[in-house]
Protein backbone atom coordinates (compact mmCIF):
# COMPACT_ATOMS: atom_id res chain seq x y z
CA UNK A 1 0.00 0.00 0.00
CA UNK A 2 1.07 3.45 -1.02
CA UNK A 3 2.39 5.78 2.33
CA UNK A 4 0.20 9.03 2.88
CA UNK A 5 2.95 11.07 1.50
CA UNK A 6 3.14 9.03 -1.79
CA UNK A 7 1.10 10.52 -4.72
CA UNK A 8 -0.52 8.32 -6.80
CA UNK A 9 -0.69 9.50 -10.71
CA UNK A 10 -0.76 7.18 -14.19
CA UNK A 11 1.57 9.06 -15.98
CA UNK A 12 4.83 11.26 -14.99
CA UNK A 13 6.23 13.39 -17.57
CA UNK A 14 9.26 15.28 -16.81
CA UNK A 15 9.46 18.42 -18.40
CA UNK A 16 7.24 20.47 -20.09
CA UNK A 17 9.19 21.27 -23.48
CA UNK A 18 7.96 20.57 -26.84
CA UNK A 19 8.16 17.07 -26.65
CA UNK A 20 6.88 16.94 -22.95
CA UNK A 21 3.90 19.35 -23.64
CA UNK A 22 2.98 17.49 -26.26
CA UNK A 23 3.26 13.94 -25.55
CA UNK A 24 1.15 14.81 -22.43
CA UNK A 25 -1.62 16.22 -24.47
CA UNK A 26 -1.97 13.23 -26.84
CA UNK A 27 -2.17 11.29 -23.86
CA UNK A 28 -4.56 13.01 -22.07
CA UNK A 29 -6.76 13.62 -24.98
CA UNK A 30 -6.85 9.61 -24.79
CA UNK A 31 -7.91 9.76 -21.46
CA UNK A 32 -5.60 9.07 -19.01
CA UNK A 33 -4.30 10.85 -16.42
CA UNK A 34 -0.70 13.35 -16.39
CA UNK A 35 1.31 15.12 -14.50
CA UNK A 36 4.26 17.06 -15.72
CA UNK A 37 7.04 18.43 -13.66
CA UNK A 38 9.17 21.19 -14.79
CA UNK A 39 11.89 22.16 -13.02
CA UNK A 40 12.29 25.96 -14.77
CA UNK A 41 9.51 28.35 -14.62
CA UNK A 42 8.15 29.36 -18.49
CA UNK A 43 8.29 31.39 -20.49
CA UNK A 44 12.38 30.56 -20.30
CA UNK A 45 15.26 30.64 -23.03
CA UNK A 46 16.17 27.53 -25.32
CA UNK A 47 17.93 27.58 -28.60
CA UNK A 48 16.50 24.98 -31.42
CA UNK A 49 14.28 28.05 -32.97
CA UNK A 50 13.56 26.85 -36.54
CA UNK A 51 11.05 24.27 -37.14
CA UNK A 52 11.11 21.90 -39.59
CA UNK A 53 7.85 21.23 -41.31
CA UNK A 54 7.57 18.02 -39.98
CA UNK A 55 7.40 19.90 -36.52
CA UNK A 56 4.06 20.86 -37.35
CA UNK A 57 2.57 17.54 -37.89
CA UNK A 58 2.58 16.35 -34.50
CA UNK A 59 1.16 20.48 -33.10
CA UNK A 60 -1.35 19.23 -35.65
CA UNK A 61 -1.88 16.24 -34.05
CA UNK A 62 -2.06 17.49 -30.63
CA UNK A 63 -4.39 19.90 -31.23
CA UNK A 64 -2.32 22.90 -30.74
CA UNK A 65 -1.96 23.96 -34.56
CA UNK A 66 -4.50 26.51 -34.61
CA UNK A 67 -2.89 28.34 -31.33
CA UNK A 68 0.44 28.24 -32.99
CA UNK A 69 -0.78 29.80 -36.28
CA UNK A 70 -2.40 32.42 -34.89
CA UNK A 71 0.67 33.10 -32.28
CA UNK A 72 2.33 35.98 -34.97
CA UNK A 73 5.67 33.63 -35.50
CA UNK A 74 7.80 34.19 -38.28
CA UNK A 75 6.34 32.07 -40.96
CA UNK A 76 9.04 29.84 -42.84
CA UNK A 77 9.24 28.24 -46.16
CA UNK A 78 12.06 26.75 -46.26
CA UNK A 79 16.05 26.72 -46.28
CA UNK A 80 18.97 29.03 -47.69
CA UNK A 81 22.94 28.21 -47.90
CA UNK A 82 25.56 29.86 -48.65
CA UNK A 83 29.58 29.59 -48.88
CA UNK A 84 31.17 32.63 -50.58
CA UNK A 85 29.67 33.42 -53.69
CA UNK A 86 27.37 30.14 -53.90
CA UNK A 87 23.82 30.25 -52.73
CA UNK A 88 21.43 27.47 -52.69
CA UNK A 89 17.38 27.43 -51.72
CA UNK A 90 15.27 24.88 -50.45
CA UNK A 91 11.53 25.19 -51.11
CA UNK A 92 9.19 22.48 -48.34
CA UNK A 93 6.63 23.29 -50.22
CA UNK A 94 8.28 21.16 -53.11
CA UNK A 95 9.68 17.91 -51.50
CA UNK A 96 9.30 13.75 -52.23
CA UNK A 97 7.48 13.84 -49.37
CA UNK A 98 4.42 16.14 -49.67
CA UNK A 99 4.54 17.42 -46.20
CA UNK A 100 3.75 20.89 -44.69
CA UNK A 101 4.46 23.21 -47.60
CA UNK A 102 5.64 25.69 -44.77
CA UNK A 103 6.30 26.22 -40.17
CA UNK A 104 7.67 28.76 -38.15
CA UNK A 105 11.02 30.25 -36.63
CA UNK A 106 9.75 31.03 -33.09
CA UNK A 107 11.25 32.16 -30.16
CA UNK A 108 11.47 29.39 -27.88
CA UNK A 109 10.50 31.35 -24.61
CA UNK A 110 7.18 31.97 -26.40
CA UNK A 111 7.17 29.15 -28.44
CA UNK A 112 7.11 26.38 -25.45
CA UNK A 113 4.53 28.45 -23.03
CA UNK A 114 2.54 28.29 -25.81
CA UNK A 115 2.35 24.44 -26.01
CA UNK A 116 2.65 24.08 -22.70
CA UNK A 117 -0.33 26.60 -21.93
CA UNK A 118 -2.37 24.48 -24.62
CA UNK A 119 -1.59 21.29 -22.76
CA UNK A 120 -2.85 22.59 -19.45
CA UNK A 121 -6.05 23.88 -21.24
CA UNK A 122 -6.85 20.75 -22.38
CA UNK A 123 -6.38 19.46 -19.05
CA UNK A 124 -3.11 18.01 -18.22
CA UNK A 125 -1.62 19.24 -14.97
CA UNK A 126 2.01 20.86 -14.63
CA UNK A 127 3.74 22.00 -11.96
CA UNK A 128 6.41 24.31 -12.43
CA UNK A 129 9.60 25.18 -10.47
CA UNK A 130 9.79 21.39 -9.29
CA UNK A 131 12.75 19.08 -9.41
CA UNK A 132 13.21 15.40 -9.53
CA UNK A 133 15.56 14.00 -7.67
CA UNK A 134 15.93 10.25 -7.35
CA UNK A 135 13.98 7.56 -9.34
CA UNK A 136 13.30 3.92 -8.50
CA UNK A 137 11.94 1.80 -10.97
CA UNK A 138 13.05 -1.29 -9.07
CA UNK A 139 9.45 -1.17 -7.32
CA UNK A 140 6.32 -2.91 -8.14
CA UNK A 141 5.73 0.78 -9.75
CA UNK A 142 7.96 3.62 -11.03
CA UNK A 143 8.53 6.13 -8.14
CA UNK A 144 9.82 9.38 -8.31
CA UNK A 145 11.20 12.25 -5.08
CA UNK A 146 10.46 15.91 -5.97
CA UNK A 147 11.41 18.72 -4.73
CA UNK A 148 10.01 22.07 -4.34
CA UNK A 149 11.09 25.46 -4.50
CA UNK A 150 10.47 25.67 -0.65
CA UNK A 151 12.78 22.84 -0.19
CA UNK A 152 10.10 20.24 0.64
CA UNK A 153 9.86 17.08 -1.10
CA UNK A 154 7.19 14.56 -1.87
CA UNK A 155 7.19 11.42 -3.43
CA UNK A 156 5.48 9.99 -6.88
CA UNK A 157 4.57 6.61 -8.17
CA UNK A 158 3.23 6.00 -11.27
CA UNK A 159 2.32 3.25 -13.91
CA UNK A 160 4.86 5.08 -16.14
CA UNK A 161 7.33 7.88 -16.41
CA UNK A 162 8.37 10.08 -19.89
CA UNK A 163 11.36 11.53 -19.48
CA UNK A 164 11.28 14.94 -21.56
CA UNK A 165 13.73 16.71 -19.29
CA UNK A 166 16.10 17.99 -22.62
CA UNK A 167 19.68 18.85 -22.07
CA UNK A 168 18.92 18.25 -18.26
CA UNK A 169 18.69 14.23 -19.29
CA UNK A 170 16.66 13.63 -15.62
CA UNK A 171 16.64 9.91 -16.06
CA UNK A 172 19.61 9.21 -17.80
CA UNK A 173 21.70 11.10 -14.63
CA UNK A 174 19.56 9.06 -12.12
CA UNK A 175 19.87 5.88 -13.63
CA UNK A 176 23.42 5.89 -14.91
CA UNK A 177 21.60 5.95 -18.83
CA UNK A 178 24.57 8.67 -20.47
CA UNK A 179 26.62 6.97 -22.83
CA UNK A 180 29.42 8.68 -24.83
CA UNK A 181 28.41 10.63 -28.24
CA UNK A 182 30.79 9.83 -31.27
CA UNK A 183 30.48 13.57 -32.62
CA UNK A 184 33.79 15.91 -31.75
CA UNK A 185 32.99 18.38 -29.06
CA UNK A 186 31.55 21.38 -30.66
CA UNK A 187 30.47 24.48 -29.35
CA UNK A 188 28.07 27.30 -30.56
CA UNK A 189 28.04 30.98 -29.59
CA UNK A 190 24.62 32.36 -30.63
CA UNK A 191 22.30 35.79 -29.68
CA UNK A 192 19.22 37.75 -30.90
CA UNK A 193 19.68 40.74 -32.62
CA UNK A 194 17.61 43.86 -33.74
CA UNK A 195 18.61 42.80 -37.81
CA UNK A 196 17.67 45.76 -39.66
CA UNK A 197 18.26 43.45 -42.79
CA UNK A 198 14.57 44.05 -44.71
CA UNK A 199 16.07 45.89 -47.50
CA UNK A 200 19.13 43.20 -48.45
CA UNK A 201 17.44 42.03 -51.61
CA UNK A 202 19.58 38.09 -51.03
CA UNK A 203 17.61 37.43 -47.57
CA UNK A 204 14.57 35.73 -47.13
CA UNK A 205 12.90 36.11 -44.14
CA UNK A 206 11.08 33.05 -44.48
CA UNK A 207 13.93 31.08 -44.77
CA UNK A 208 16.50 29.98 -42.32
CA UNK A 209 20.31 30.88 -43.38
CA UNK A 210 22.87 28.58 -42.82
CA UNK A 211 26.07 29.98 -44.04
CA UNK A 212 29.84 27.94 -44.56
CA UNK A 213 32.94 30.05 -43.39
CA UNK A 214 35.00 30.96 -46.43
CA UNK A 215 37.64 28.86 -45.38
CA UNK A 216 36.99 26.53 -42.35
CA UNK A 217 33.99 24.28 -44.05
CA UNK A 218 33.72 23.22 -40.30
CA UNK A 219 32.46 26.10 -39.29
CA UNK A 220 28.90 27.84 -40.02
CA UNK A 221 26.49 29.69 -39.09
CA UNK A 222 22.73 30.47 -38.70
CA UNK A 223 20.70 33.34 -39.05
CA UNK A 224 16.67 32.71 -38.21
CA UNK A 225 14.56 35.86 -38.48
CA UNK A 226 12.00 35.83 -36.54
CA UNK A 227 8.89 38.68 -36.78
CA UNK A 228 9.25 42.09 -35.55
CA UNK A 229 12.73 42.29 -37.40
CA UNK A 230 14.60 40.58 -35.09
CA UNK A 231 17.29 37.39 -36.11
CA UNK A 232 18.99 34.54 -33.90
CA UNK A 233 22.67 34.50 -35.02
CA UNK A 234 24.67 32.20 -33.96
CA UNK A 235 28.75 30.32 -34.60
CA UNK A 236 28.97 26.95 -34.68
CA UNK A 237 32.34 24.85 -34.50
CA UNK A 238 35.11 22.87 -33.25
CA UNK A 239 36.41 24.11 -29.73
CA UNK A 240 40.16 24.29 -31.40
CA UNK A 241 38.61 27.00 -33.27
CA UNK A 242 37.84 28.76 -30.63
CA UNK A 243 40.95 28.79 -29.12
CA UNK A 244 42.93 32.62 -28.99
CA UNK A 245 39.73 34.57 -29.27
CA UNK A 246 39.24 35.24 -25.94
CA UNK A 247 36.58 35.00 -23.43
CA UNK A 248 34.12 37.71 -24.39
CA UNK A 249 31.32 36.37 -26.70
CA UNK A 250 30.37 38.84 -28.33
CA UNK A 251 33.27 39.80 -29.72
CA UNK A 252 33.82 35.94 -30.67
CA UNK A 253 30.85 36.23 -32.54
CA UNK A 254 31.37 38.96 -34.35
CA UNK A 255 34.83 38.04 -35.16
CA UNK A 256 33.54 35.17 -36.62
CA UNK A 257 31.41 36.39 -38.92
CA UNK A 258 34.07 39.71 -39.81
CA UNK A 259 35.38 36.61 -41.47
CA UNK A 260 32.62 35.58 -43.62
CA UNK A 261 31.86 38.45 -46.18
CA UNK A 262 28.88 37.00 -47.16
CA UNK A 263 27.17 37.38 -43.63
CA UNK A 264 28.87 40.35 -42.65
CA UNK A 265 27.31 41.86 -45.59
CA UNK A 266 23.72 40.69 -44.57
CA UNK A 267 24.40 42.08 -41.28
CA UNK A 268 25.81 45.42 -42.04
CA UNK A 269 23.20 47.10 -39.70
CA UNK A 270 22.26 44.92 -36.96
CA UNK A 271 21.90 46.21 -33.44
CA UNK A 272 23.83 43.71 -31.27
CA UNK A 273 21.44 44.75 -28.53
CA UNK A 274 21.60 41.15 -26.42
CA UNK A 275 24.83 39.67 -24.71
CA UNK A 276 25.75 36.44 -26.61
CA UNK A 277 25.32 33.01 -24.90
CA UNK A 278 27.53 30.13 -25.48
CA UNK A 279 26.33 26.39 -25.33
CA UNK A 280 29.41 23.28 -25.59
CA UNK A 281 29.45 19.43 -25.72
CA UNK A 282 25.67 19.30 -26.10
CA UNK A 283 25.80 16.18 -28.84
CA UNK A 284 24.53 13.51 -26.18
CA UNK A 285 23.87 9.95 -26.31
CA UNK A 286 22.28 7.09 -23.74
CA UNK A 287 22.66 2.87 -23.59
CA UNK A 288 18.89 2.74 -23.96
CA UNK A 289 16.00 4.61 -25.27
CA UNK A 290 13.27 2.66 -22.57
CA UNK A 291 13.60 0.17 -19.83
CA UNK A 292 10.41 -1.08 -17.41
CA UNK A 293 8.30 1.99 -16.47
CA UNK A 294 9.91 4.62 -18.54
CA UNK A 295 11.29 6.11 -22.22
CA UNK A 296 13.38 8.82 -23.20
CA UNK A 297 11.90 11.47 -25.95
CA UNK A 298 14.08 14.01 -27.22
CA UNK A 299 17.24 15.53 -25.88
CA UNK A 300 16.83 13.88 -22.78
CA UNK A 301 17.81 10.41 -25.45
CA UNK A 302 19.76 12.11 -27.85
CA UNK A 303 21.38 15.24 -28.93
CA UNK A 304 23.01 15.12 -32.64
CA UNK A 305 23.85 18.75 -33.65
CA UNK A 306 21.71 21.86 -34.38
CA UNK A 307 23.07 21.88 -38.03
CA UNK A 308 19.34 20.79 -39.49
CA UNK A 309 17.27 22.28 -36.59
CA UNK A 310 16.77 18.22 -36.33
CA UNK A 311 16.29 18.63 -32.63
CA UNK A 312 12.65 19.56 -31.87
CA UNK A 313 11.78 17.59 -34.76
CA UNK A 314 13.03 13.98 -32.96
CA UNK A 315 11.75 15.67 -29.86
CA UNK A 316 8.09 15.75 -31.19
CA UNK A 317 8.46 12.74 -32.89
CA UNK A 318 9.51 10.79 -30.21
CA UNK A 319 7.06 12.28 -28.37
CA UNK A 320 4.06 11.11 -30.71
CA UNK A 321 5.26 7.86 -30.98
CA UNK A 322 5.96 7.28 -27.37
CA UNK A 323 2.50 8.33 -26.55
CA UNK A 324 0.71 6.03 -28.92
CA UNK A 325 2.64 2.98 -27.55
CA UNK A 326 1.67 3.64 -24.25
CA UNK A 327 -1.71 4.62 -24.76
CA UNK A 328 -2.40 1.01 -25.91
CA UNK A 329 0.27 -0.20 -22.66
CA UNK A 330 -2.29 1.42 -20.75
CA UNK A 331 -5.15 0.14 -22.02
CA UNK A 332 -3.85 -3.47 -21.35
CA UNK A 333 -2.33 -4.46 -24.64
CA UNK A 334 1.18 -6.15 -25.09
CA UNK A 335 3.50 -3.80 -26.59
CA UNK A 336 7.44 -3.93 -27.31
CA UNK A 337 8.89 -0.61 -26.99
CA UNK A 338 12.11 -1.71 -28.45
CA UNK A 339 10.33 -2.71 -31.85
CA UNK A 340 7.34 -0.42 -31.76
CA UNK A 341 9.35 3.31 -30.36
CA UNK A 342 13.10 2.58 -29.93
CA UNK A 343 14.00 1.19 -33.60
CA UNK A 344 12.24 3.17 -35.86
CA UNK A 345 12.79 6.28 -34.16
CA UNK A 346 16.16 5.63 -34.30
CA UNK A 347 16.16 5.05 -38.06
CA UNK A 348 15.15 8.55 -38.79
CA UNK A 349 17.77 9.76 -36.08
CA UNK A 350 20.46 7.87 -37.85
CA UNK A 351 19.13 9.24 -41.19
CA UNK A 352 19.63 12.80 -39.55
CA UNK A 353 23.37 11.57 -38.04
CA UNK A 354 24.13 10.60 -41.72
CA UNK A 355 23.88 13.86 -43.29
CA UNK A 356 25.17 15.88 -40.15
CA UNK A 357 28.10 13.90 -40.50
CA UNK A 358 28.50 14.20 -44.13
CA UNK A 359 28.06 18.19 -43.61
CA UNK A 360 31.21 17.94 -41.43
CA UNK A 361 33.16 16.39 -44.00
CA UNK A 362 32.18 18.18 -46.91
CA UNK A 363 30.38 15.41 -48.92
CA UNK A 364 26.51 17.06 -48.29
CA UNK A 365 28.03 20.60 -48.17
CA UNK A 366 29.23 19.47 -51.76
CA UNK A 367 25.62 18.37 -52.45
CA UNK A 368 23.86 21.68 -50.93
CA UNK A 369 26.15 23.60 -53.35
CA UNK A 370 25.94 22.26 -56.46
CA UNK A 371 24.43 24.50 -59.33
CA UNK A 372 23.48 21.76 -61.16
CA UNK A 373 21.25 18.84 -59.04
CA UNK A 374 18.13 17.16 -60.81
CA UNK A 375 15.04 18.49 -59.64
CA UNK A 376 13.92 15.62 -57.84
CA UNK A 377 17.42 14.66 -56.13
CA UNK A 378 16.37 18.27 -54.81
CA UNK A 379 13.27 17.32 -53.45
CA UNK A 380 14.52 14.11 -52.04
CA UNK A 381 16.75 16.29 -50.24
CA UNK A 382 14.46 19.11 -49.20
CA UNK A 383 12.18 16.47 -47.92
CA UNK A 384 14.78 15.31 -45.12
CA UNK A 385 15.77 19.20 -45.01
CA UNK A 386 11.81 19.78 -44.15
CA UNK A 387 12.26 16.75 -41.19
CA UNK A 388 10.62 14.02 -43.01
CA UNK A 389 13.71 11.61 -42.11
CA UNK A 390 11.36 8.79 -41.60
CA UNK A 391 10.03 8.33 -44.61
CA UNK A 392 11.57 5.48 -45.83
CA UNK A 393 9.81 5.39 -49.95
CA UNK A 394 12.62 8.42 -50.41
CA UNK A 395 16.19 6.63 -51.35
CA UNK A 396 18.09 9.47 -49.53
CA UNK A 397 16.28 8.32 -46.01
CA UNK A 398 16.39 4.32 -46.63
CA UNK A 399 19.78 4.54 -47.98
CA UNK A 400 21.53 7.71 -46.36
CA UNK A 401 25.07 6.65 -46.64
CA UNK A 402 25.15 5.01 -50.01
CA UNK A 403 23.15 7.42 -51.78
CA UNK A 404 24.85 10.53 -50.66
CA UNK A 405 28.58 8.69 -51.05
CA UNK A 406 26.99 8.45 -54.69
CA UNK A 407 25.83 11.93 -55.24
CA UNK A 408 28.75 13.84 -53.72
CA UNK A 409 31.14 11.53 -55.57
CA UNK A 410 29.15 12.83 -58.55
CA UNK A 411 29.00 16.61 -57.29
CA UNK A 412 32.78 16.36 -56.64
CA UNK A 413 33.55 14.93 -60.17
CA UNK A 414 31.61 17.51 -61.78
CA UNK A 415 33.88 20.44 -59.62
CA UNK A 416 37.25 18.97 -61.17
Amino acid sequence: MPTVDTERRQVIVIGAGPSGAIAAALLKRNGHDVLIIERQHFPRFSIGESLLSHCLDFVEEAGMLEAVQAAGFQLKNGAAFAWGERYSTFDFGDTFSNGKPTTFQVQRADFDKLLADQAALQGVEIRYGETIISANFELAKPQLSARREDGSEYRLEADFVLDASGYGRVLPRLLDLEAPSNFPLRQAVFTHIDDHIDDDPHFDREKILITTHPTQRDIWFWTIPFSQGRCSVGVVAAAEHFEGRGDDLDECLRGFIAETPSLAKVLKNAHWDTPARTIGGYSANVKTLHGPGFALLGNAAEFLDPVFSSGVTIAMRSASMAAGVLHRQLQGESVDWQREFAEPLKRGVDTFRCYVEGWYAGTFQDVIYHPGSAPEIRRMISAILAGYAWDERNPFVSEPKRRLRMLSEICASDAT
